[in-house]
């Protein structure tokens, strides 16, 4: 028998069966916006030279950002401190020139003694600089991760709804991430880069100084382990790049194992082997990976390291052959010995602090790709003002289109809300009803049509003050992982902090003061397990709260998706009462409702069938197939009647009365019931409690 752990290993190159069987198909990453399918030639040498100026440009313009002062500290520093190694070389070549001169040694001593005491102060000032600038390093990193992130997350926060939704942009954040914790590192590496290179000029000129042939070999010595460390960046760039879905997708396996909502399934079904295999399975594929790395690792630093092996010999031979020809005083060639030791341990630094910049750079490149397509895809800024008062809201032949989607979600529609009034939409699932809101709330653009508010179409409009107007209470609403307060204040986020009276009327509004009355802390307390002093709540009491929170915002325009899905019978038909009363003190509600007898009493009601309307009119005008409007062929009359029936009770048989005398006792309801009765206590002629309005008589319109 097949055991759980029993997984075929992926083909060489191909999906693993965890990725076939979890995810559909190899997790392989093509960047979406920014394609690296040949890494080694975008990642060559000279076209990360070439990047490495703007990448650290931008990272020094973060650390400007985030704190000037230190960012001073920091360039001041490093500054004085290359400044003090240069002249610190230049005094030792004076010390070994006074050193070396005839003369008697004590003489040689005393006329040593300055340069001696230069040094001294010059090493302690270089000390204290760099002391200065590690500690300014320190207190900007934290900083810069803050402004950095920041800035991708509010461009995010403001692109378009298609762009959440957009696997491509989705490929896009995943990278990104990593953007704002390399901006942090940079700073210490642009301050340690900058150290080396100070470091390494001053060296240089003084080589330079020395002899001419001295520089050319120092640069000899540096590029092979320039070579090697740009080469192992390039690949664990391309491999991070090829693996981060397949990462996400492991990281995603580990969570569900602890995840609150899918702890009852887990147990209950058994999941946590099929989790904790698959789980392996991915993470010995990315182990896979990460032995590969080393493996390339081996071979490119040992080629590095074997010709910067041959460098530092022909750096050496040249000097000795300097000296033995009598073209190099002994003063000047331990001057150049000590200043090639210098440069040899300052390339060491500069070279692996580059390719550690280098490779920093390119998830900073990563985080620019991001904000260029956030800001490409962002909700427009201001545009045309709405009206003051909007009398109706008017859909003209309005087409949408999903991307990547053939057929459209609605196609052709046109109705009209009017202000003040409840609008019901129905249909069946996949109907276009939520599209239709979501292009109503200015969250979406209609690919076809335009949709008028007050005769300003949304693709022109001010979109802020189309949001400023709408309050919108969605069946899977967000519940915040925050305070009662915040759950219900949130709703009009931009009023914080609330006034705890106009928060308490809202819950008084919708029930929800019922909720937050039997909550421990009231509304301090913490809606989300996990945390400490943390609770749930039910299904139906967050309904409460977020219908409070649409309450509280008090917009021009209320949507509610199924508003009333987890709510007992009683809080359902106060909830629609309400509403009701919400449209008779101006406000428009659009309903979106399965519930048809939810719909009986809106002043409009419009049927949605595959992305078009097929009917529209009144409850009663839809009930009569008279004077229905439209092309459902009396789709709603017939849905609602469908409904209506599955609330009539059987009618139970009429039993022969009983002869006088005792009788042995029947079940809990049974004994004692009159003719006609069903088993629940209800006479079997009529509805049960909670069936539609007008399943059994006409009941009554709303005027």
């Amino acid at each position: 028998m097949k055991r759980a752990g029993d997984v075929p290993p992926a083909s060489p190159g191909g999906a693993s069966e965890s990725e076939r069987l979890l995810f559909g198909g190899k997790l392989t990453y093509d960047q979406g916006f920014a394609v690296h399918s040949d890494a080694w030639t975008v990642l060559g040498m000279w076209e990360m030279a070439r990047s490495l100026p703007r990448q650290v440009g931008l990272a020094v313009r973060l650390a400007r950002r985030a704190d000037r002062r230190a960012f001073a500290t920091v360039a001041f520093g490093e500054i004085a401190q290359g400044v003090t190694q240069a002249v610190s070389l230049i005094m030792v070549n004076a010390l070994l020139v006074r050193l070396l001169a005839p003369g008697d040694v004590p003489g040689r001593l005393r006329s040593a003694l300055s340069a001696i005491v230069a040094v001294a102060v010059l090493s302690s000032v270089g000390a204290l600089c760099r002391s200065a600038s590690l500690a300014a390093t320190r207190v900007l990193e934290p900083k810069v991760q803050r402004a950095a992130t920041e800035r991708y997350l509010s461009l995010v926060a403001r692109v378009e709804l298609e762009a959440i939704e957009d696997d491509g942009f989705h490929k896009l954040m995943d990278t990104a991430q990593w953007g704002a914790d390399a901006a942090r590192r940079m700073v210490g590496y642009c301050t340690a880069v900058t150290a080396s290179l100070i470091s390494l000029i001053a060296a240089a000129g003084v080589l330079t100084v020395l002899h001419p042939v001295l520089l050319p070999l120092l640069v000899l010595m540096a590029l092979p382990s320039a070579w090697g460390s740009i080469s192992m960046a390039r690949h664990r760039y391309t491999s991070f790049h090829r693996f981060a879905q397949h990462a996400r997708a492991a990281k995603l396996l580990s969570q569900l194992l602890i995840d609150q909502k899918a702890a009852a399934e887990v147990r209950v079904h058994g999941v946590a082997p099929l989790l904790l295999t698959h789980f392996r399975l991915m993470a010995e594929t990315s182990e896979e990976e990460q032995t590969r790395l080393a493996r390339t690792g081996v071979g490119v630093n040992l080629l590095a390291d074997s010709a910067r092996g041959l460098a530092t010999v022909t750096t050496y031979g040249v000097l000795g052959a300097l000296l033995w020809a009598g073209r190099m005083d002994l003063a000047v060639a331990g001057t150049a010995v000590l200043a090639i030791r210098s440069s040899s341990a300052s390339i060491t630094a500069l070279v692996l602090r580059v390719t550690e910049l280098q490779a920093e750079a390119l998830y900073i490149a990563d985080l620019e790709r991001l904000c260029d397509e956030a800001a490409r895809r962002a909700v427009p800024d201001g545009g045309r003002d709405l009206p003051e008062m909007v009398d109706e809201i008017r859909f003209e032949n309005v087409t949408y289109a999903y991307p990547g989607k053939d057929t459209p979600s609605l196609e052709g529609v046109d109705l009209v809300i009017p202000r003040g009034r409840t609008v019901a939409l129905v249909g069946t699932n996949g109907a276009g009803k939520s599209t239709l809101v979501s292009l109503l709330s200015g969250v979406r653009q209609p690919t076809g049509g335009r949709v008028l508010w007050g005769g300003v179409s949304t693709a022109e409009a001010d979109r802020e003050q189309i949001f400023d107007r709408v309050a919108m209470v969605a069946q899977d609403f967000y519940r915040w992982p925050f305070t009662a307060r915040v759950n219900i204040g949130i709703g009009r986020s931009s009023a914080a902090p609330w006034d705890d009276a106009e928060i308490r009327d809202a819950a008084a509004y919708s029930g929800a003061d019922e909720v937050v009355a039997r909550l421990a802390h009231g509304l301090d307390a913490l809606l989300a397990r996990g945390y400490q002093r943390g609770q749930e709540i039910s299904g139906g009491q967050w309904q409460k709260l977020g219908l409070a929170r649409a309450r509280l915002r008090r917009g021009d325009l209320l949507i509610v998706d199924e508003p009333t899905s987890a709510l007992d019978a009683a809080a359902e038909q106060r909830v629609f009462d309400q509403i009701h009363r919400l449209a008779d003190e101006g406000q428009t509600v659009v309903l979106i409702t399965h519930r048809l007898a939810s719909a009986r009493h809106a002043d409009l009601i419009y049927v949605l069938d595959e992305g078009r309307v097929v009917e529209h009119g009144t409850f009663t005008e839809l009930m009569d197939p008279t004077l229905v409007l439209g092309t459902g062929a009396g789709a709603f009359r017939s849905a609602y009647e469908l409904q209506a029936r599955q609330f009539h009770l059987p009618t139970v048989p009429t039993q022969p009365a009983p002869a006088p005398g005792p009788t042995a006792p029947g079940p809990a309801g049974t004994a004692g019931t009159g003719s006609g009765a069903s088993p629940t206590g209800h006479t079997g002629t009529g509805a049960a409690p909670g069936a539609p309005a007008g399943a059994v008589g006409e009941g009554r319109s709303r005027s």
